[in-house]
Order: structure tokens, then C-alpha cells, then sequence
């Protein structure tokens, strides 16, 4: 069985926290995109774990989670990530631990350009992407252009080492028109020997080891990275992550392109989140916004930033949700919408003074406005709730309402942080 956990929306949707729940039926957890630019939150009765390249399923001794050589990997980032989970008990080995010698390793002087493009913006337009400044776009554009490491050429440096004076300085020709000092090449050599060392153990043929499982009957998850309105290229560009988010590319970047997905299933908030710059529709602001933001605790995972925020957006997550092609839904954070009398919902855009339905082009948001609708709210706790029956009577309302308005089921959702809070609907 192949699933993948997708998000539906702009990313922080809670898919860690769907992750780390249901990969108690699952033998692998794979990530298959991005790299360390955005994290997932697990809490569980081991703590609270934010993971910004280990897949969730780490937190499970018995699953086995896979780095795919869709990811980009910046070698000090895992070590540290690694070193944080074990002093915090968690096991980690080659047997429960295996990265793609594929993977693409992200270089100190791709986090470089990230930050200098984005000041560079800031100075001169005002108007930044909105980067985690974590070399992630860079290390992409590298990639493509063929000019890049891979993980498994950490297991014999020879070459690698024979073409980085090439590559440091095809580097330095951007390094040093931004008037920033070049990239020393003995300084990426100490980058490679200090932080790729100890990752060694875990490289390996994982599109071998995956199609394997597969042969042998395991039950493989794949972990998405971020949503769908951040791919490539259906997302809101540029305002979008650099690789592909979606679940149709989860085979492709895990490493075993011949192989199909049987379920996916997409993560969404009972309301709307979105960390870094864009178009975000249904956006709330003033006091309005902050309320919600402190309600949910939207901040981002990865580099601590404020979420812009606002209500459940029914255009953005039914393009979503075609685009991730789910087959259901898991619905996370209802119980943010605990202290409201009346929830919004942003059921329409208009555009030119008309109201439309489908999710447009990214150049026509800027000219949308969101339509609104109000539902009565349930003003109560429900996270106590462990079965649909104890749920308020306006709480299950909401839930069937954002099924219909979304061509969707909603088979999952959380009233909680906790790995255990979390109703399965049917």
C-alpha cells in the first residue's frame, strides 16, 4: 500500500502531526521533496519535535523513513537535526535512518545567494520573495544546471573533491558581483569532511531498498513538504517552494518512479495559514488576524516567523485538493475555532466586480477579494471529543458544510496537538 500525506493549501497545514499519527500502520515514512525550509511539528508523549528533513515517522522506533533523492540536503542542518532527536532518546541508525545517494546535497554558498538575493530585493524593491534563506531555490537552479553534489558521492570524495575548484569558481562569478568575498574551496572541503562524515552510514540505494518493500508487501507513506499552492508549478509563483510538492511527483522523488500511489490523502486547517510574501486571499488583518495567530500558535516552524492568516478558503483548497488528487482529507486545528460564536468562511472570490469559483492565474489574486459567509460556531471545548458523536451539533455542521462546498470527505480530525487528539470521522 502507497499513501501520501499531502498538503492541500500554502504549507503548515499539520501534516507532522498526521504523519506521526498514522504512521503507526505504515513500515516507511519517505520524504520525497524539499529541504530544511519548513518544518513539522510532533507533539507526543515523547515532547515536542520540530523536523525540518527527517521524516516525521522518525519518532516510531519500528518505521523505517527514507530521504529521497527528490530532497536537497544541507549536511551541518541534518547532523544537528539528528544529534537534537538522539540526546532527546530517540533512536537513530542506519537500520531506521537511509538517505538517498541521489539526494542533492545543499552547499554553504547556496544559504549565500539565498540571503544576498533576498537583501538585494528588500533594498531594492521592497518586495522579497519571502525565502527561509536556506539556499533551498538556489540549490534547485543548481541542480538543473548540472552542477551540483549528490550525497552519494560523499562515500568516495575523490571526484567530488576533483571537480569543486571548478564549481567554487563558476560560483564565485555570482558570490562576488553581489560584493560579497568568493567561496574559498578548502572551506567546502571542510564542509564535506566535517558534516558529511558522520552521514556516511546512512546513504544507500534507497529506490532499490524501496522497491523492495514494495515486493515484499510494506506499507510505504509518502511525507510531502509544504502544499500544494507552493509547487512549482502549480503553486502561486514565485511566491512557491522550488520543487514539487504534489503528490503525483512522490514516487518520482522517492526514488521509485515505477511504482503508483494508491491513496493520497490531503492535510488541511479548519482555517487558512500562510508564512512568507504573495497573494493570500482571503487574508485577515488588525486585530482580527492577530486573535486567530495567537489562537492557533501560527508561527512558522522553520524560522519562527508570524503566519499571515485568515478563514477556511474553499477556491484555494478545492484547486488544492485537485491538485493533489486526495482521495480524502484530514481536517487539523478545528479546535483553534473553539472561542467563535460565528466563523467565516471564504466561499467565493469576485474578481471585476464578478464571482468566480476556480482558483486563478497568480497575477489575477492580487486583483480578488475574498467573499464571506458566516456559520454559527460551537463557543466550546471540544478536545475532549474522541468520536464524531461528541462533537457539538455546529461543530459536525462545519465539518460537513466544508465537505460539500469542497467535493471532498473529510475522514480525519484533530481537536489537538497530541498525537491521540484526533477523530476519525468514519
Amino acid at each position: 500500500m502507497l499513501t501520501s500525506i499531502c498538503g492541500i493549501n500554502w504549507g503548515d497545514e499539520g501534516k507532522g502531526r498526521m504523519v506521526d499519527l498514522l504512521s503507526r500502520d505504515f513500515d516507511i515514512v519517505c520524504r520525497y521533496q524539499g529541504g530544511n525550509n519548513a518544518g513539522h511539528t510532533v507533539i507526543n508523549e515523547k515532547g515536542k519535535f520540530i523536523l525540518n528533513l527527517l521524516p516525521s515517522g522518525i519518532l516510531r522506533e519500528d518505521v523505517v523513513n527514507v530521504l529521497g533523492c527528490g530532497m536537497v540536503i544541507d549536511l551541518k542542518h541534518l547532523c544537528g537535526e539528528i544529534e537534537r532527536l538522539q540526546n532527546a532518546g530517540i533512536k537513530i541508525t542506519p537500520e531506521n535512518l537511509k538517505i538517498s545517494d541521489k539526494a542533492v546535497i545543499t552547499m554553504p554558498y547556496n544559504v549565500l545567494q539565498d540571503v544576498m538575493e533576498e537583501d538585494r530585493l528588500s533594498k531594492a524593491t521592497g518586495k522579497p520573495y519571502g525565502s527561509t534563506r536556506r539556499g533551498i531555490a538556489p540549490v534547485y537552479a543548481d541542480k538543473y544546471m548540472k552542477k551540483t553534489f549528490r550525497m552519494g558521492e560523499l562515500l568516495n570524495t575523490k571526484l567530488m573533491f576533483k571537480r569543486l575548484p571548478d564549481i567554487v569558481a563558476w560560483k564565485n562569478l555570482t558570490v562576488t558581483a553581489y560584493g560579497y568575498d568568493p567561496v574559498k574551496v578548502e572551506d567546502m572541503v571542510d564542509y564535506f569532511t566535517t558534516y558529511g562524515e558522520p552521514l556516511k552510514e546512512f546513504i544507500t540505494d534507497t529506490g532499490l531498498y524501496l522497491n523492495e518493500a514494495d515486493k515484499a508487501g510494506k506499507n510505504i507513506m509518502f511525507e510531502a513538504q509544504l502544499g500544494a499552492l507552493r509547487d512549482i508549478d502549480y503553486g502561486i509563483v514565485p511566491y512557491t517552494s522550488s520543487s514539487s510538492t504534489i503528490a503525483a511527483y512522490a514516487p518520482i522523488g522517492a526514488g521509485v518512479p515505477n511504482l503508483k500511489i494508491d491513496k493520497s490523502i490531503g492535510i488541511m486547517k479548519a482555517y487558512s495559514s500562510c508564512v512568507g510574501a504573495g497573494p493570500f486571499t482571503c487574508e485577515y488583518f488588525g486585530e482580527q488576524a492577530e486573535r486567530l495567530r495567537e489562537l492557533g500558535g501560527e508561527y512558522g516552524a522553520a524560522t519562527g516567523r508570524p503566519r499571515r492568516v485568515g478563514p477556511f478558503d474553499v477556491v484555494a483548497s478545492r484547486y488544492g485538493i485537485r491538485c493533489q488528487g486526495a482521495d480524502e482529507i484530514a481536517l487539523t486545528k478545528l479546535d483553534v475555532l473553539d472561542d467563535y460564536e460565528e466563523i467565516e468562511i471564504c466561499t467565493h472570490y469576485e474578481l471585476d466586480g464578478k464571482i468566480i469559483d476556480e482558483f486563478p492565474f497568480t497575477d489575477v489574486l492580487d486583483y480578488c477579494k475574498p467573499v464571506f459567509e458566516k456559520v454559527k460556531g460551537w463557543n466550546c471545548d471540544i478536545s475532549h471529543c474522541k468520536k464524531p458523536e461528541d462533537l457539538p451539533e455546529e461543530a459536525l455542521a462545519y465539518i460537513q458544510l466544508l465537505e460539500k462546498l469542497c467535493g471532498c470527505r473529510i475522514r480525519y480530525v484533530s481537536v489537538g496537538a497530541e498525537r491521540d487528539a484526533c477523530i476519525k470521522m468514519y
